[in-house]
Formats: C-alpha cells, sequence, structure tokens
C-alpha cells in the first residue's frame, strides 16, 4: 500500500485520535456509525489503524447523540457507515455524526457507505413520486459530507446527485477472484453468465468477458402498483445443459432471483449460482434462497448478515481489504481507478 506510514497511537489523556500520519502530515482519521462495526474495525484493521473512540446514546424520545472523544481537528475523517435495515435510524445517525465532525474541525469528511439508502429510486417512474437517491445526496452533503464511496451503485447515474466528489467502487474482482478459485474447470466449461433484467446486462457482460463465458438475459415485468413482484417472461440465450452464474447488484426479498433461478432449471440449467454485492435479505428472503432451484448464493458483506439470516449455502466475502485499498488511494491523493483497470 505505497510507502509506510507512521502510526499515530490513541492517545485518551491528551485527547489525540489513532491514525496515520504521512510525508504531508495529513492525519487518517476512521470513524463508524452503529449500523455495521464488524466491517468498520476490519477497514480499520486492514488500514493499519484504529477506529476514533465514539459515543453512542439513545434517548428515552428515540433521539440520538454521539460525539467523538478525541479531537479530529484538521484531519481527514473517513466515516463508515452501511446503511441496511433500519435504514432511516441509522441514516438519520449519520447526518448526526457528519454534523458533529464538522463542528469538530475535521478538514475533509468522506461518507464511505458501502451500500448506497434508497438507491432505487434513482429517477420517477410515475408522476407525483419523489427521487429519493437524490435527497439522501442533499442531506449528506448538507450535513457535511465533502465525498461519497461507495460499492455497486444500483444506478451509475446517482454519481451525478452529489454535488462532490463520488468514489463509485465495484465489489466484481471480489467475486471474480472467489469464482476463479472455486469453479472448476469442468464447471468453466459448461459456464453462462445470466442477467436477471434487462437493467443489468451491462454488468453481466463484464463477467461474460472477464470468464470467457456466453451471456444470457432474462426479460422480467414488474407491475409498477406491487412492490416486490416480479413475472418472468423468457430467456434470451441458451442455458440448456449449462451451469448458470446469475450476477446482481442486491438481493433484497429474493423474489427476483428466485423466479430467475426457477425459469433457468425450467430450461435446462444444471446448476445455478447466484452472485450478488448487497445482502439485504428482507424477509421472507433467506427462506426463498434455499430454494431446490438455487445451488449456491455468493455475497459480500456491504451490510450485515444476521446469523438468523444465514444458510448453508450461502458464501460471504469480505469487502474491507477493498474499501480499505480505496481510503489509502484517496488519503494519499492516488487513484482509485486504477485498482479497477480504468473502469471506475
Amino acid at each position: 500500500m505505497g510507502r509506510k506510514n507512521r502510526t499515530v497511537e490513541l492517545d485518551r489523556d491528551n485527547e489525540i485520535a489513532p491514525g496515520l500520519i504521512a510525508k504531508t502530515k495529513k492525519r487518517l482519521v476512521v470513524a463508524r456509525g452503529s449500523s455495521h462495526p464488524e466491517l468498520a474495525a476490519d477497514v480499520a484493521r486492514s488500514l493499519g489503524t484504529e477506529l476514533v473512540p465514539t459515543e453512542y446514546r439513545t434517548f428515552a424520545s428515540g433521539e440520538m447523540l454521539t460525539r467523538f472523544q478525541v479531537s479530529i481537528r484538521g484531519c481527514d475523517l473517513f466515516l463508515i457507515q452501511s446503511f441496511g435495515p433500519p435504514v432511516n435510524e441509522w441514516l438519520m445517525e449519520t447526518l448526526i455524526m457528519l454534523d458533529a465532525a464538522k463542528r469538530a474541525s475535521a478538514k475533509r469528511i468522506t461518507v464511505v457507505a458501502p451500500y448506497y439508502p434508497y438507491s432505487r429510486q434513482d429517477k420517477k417512474g410515475r408522476g407525483r413520486e419523489p427521487i429519493s437517491a437524490r435527497l439522501v445526496a442533499d442531506l449528506l452533503k448538507t450535513a457535511g459530507a465533502d465525498r461519497v464511496m461507495s460499492v455497486d451503485l444500483h444506478a451509475a447515474q446517482i454519481q451525478g446527485f452529489f454535488d462532490g466528489p463520488v468514489d463509485h467502487l465495484f465489489a466484481k474482482p471480489v467475486l471474480l477472484e472467489y469464482f476463479q478459485r472455486t469453479l472448476s474447470a469442468e464447471d468453466r466449461a459448461q459456464l453462462t453468465v445470466v442477467s436477471p433484467d434487462t437493467g443489468r446486462v451491462r454488468v453481466a457482460d463484464t463477467w461474460s468477458d472477464s470468464l470467457g463465458a456466453p451471456l444470457a438475459i432474462i426479460h422480467k415485468r414488474r407491475d409498477p402498483n406491487v412492490a416486490n413482484q416480479v413475472t418472468v417472461n423468457e430467456i434470451v440465450g441458451d442455458v440448456s445443459g449449462r451451469v448458470c452464474l446469475l450476477v446482481d447488484d442486491m438481493i433484497d426479498t429474493g423474489g427476483t432471483i428466485v423466479k430467475a433461478a426457477e425459469a433457468l432449471k425450467a430450461n435446462g440449467a444444471t446448476r445455478v449460482i447466484v452472485a450478488a454485492t448487497h445482502a439485504i435479505f428482507s424477509d421472507p428472503a433467506a427462506e426463498r434462497l434455499q430454494s431446490p432451484a438455487i445451488d449456491e448464493v455468493v455475497v459480500t458483506d456491504t451490510v450485515p448478515i444476521p446469523d438468523a439470516k444465514r444458510f448453508p449455502s450461502l458464501t460471504i466475502l469480505p469487502i474491507a481489504p477493498l474499501l480499505a485499498r480505496a481510503i489509502h488511494e484517496v488519503f494519499e491523493d492516488g487513484s482509485v481507478t486504477s485498482m479497477f483497470d480504468g473502469a471506475a
């Protein structure tokens, strides 16, 4: 990760936050919200530092208070908060932490949101609808965020909603390395990459190129008046006798993925493997994903996955090393794009 940085140890007596000092004397400081403490700790560990000691309180009325217990004046602060359920609580906590950091004179504040909240509300599908993804960007900016970092945005256009730099990271290298390591030569010879809908074709196409496998597309329709219900219409491409790798950015209730897997098996697929970045797993996703139509589900830990929502065919890959490397590149004024062969 480049030249050796000098470590600043935690000094509670003098209220000095732990961090790293580069030749420029900038200080990298990592803080976390309450949504995914394990991920934040892993990121800090990968960077060779500690998390900023922070006080978190919730009053009887439900109001929240956060306070950094040591000075962060002049620091380059990276605030890690993943927006799994309950999303509204974590969003409010993030805004309060941003306000606290701004008032504590942090020099630059980056919100590291592995899963960006309200990302599916990125446009108006019908009249009188909000564009909530833009609203979230406005809230983060107003609260004090100078920069946003996220993984696999549901729509790339969300980058344009934020009036400042956005580092759009991709989990594909993490997932791809797993499949290159675990798929047998026979599986690779019979592999077909499948897009679960037309909106993910571009992403699936990059997977197809990386794995040297043909591409198939599932055409689906949604009822705009009924949430989380999908009807699969037809499959474009040959999947008979193939090992199908379904790639998507997130799994919420699992309805889309299960119907897609059932359609693939009905059309002769021998195995169906699901790869997704964000395991939201709203009920009843965990039960649905144990369908006989799905042989394996591979996700990253961008959002916390409680034990109750884990199952034998689920594989969880760590995203912390990717986030840590991106944070290091931003802090050192390096290139995040270079991490993804110029694609970011």
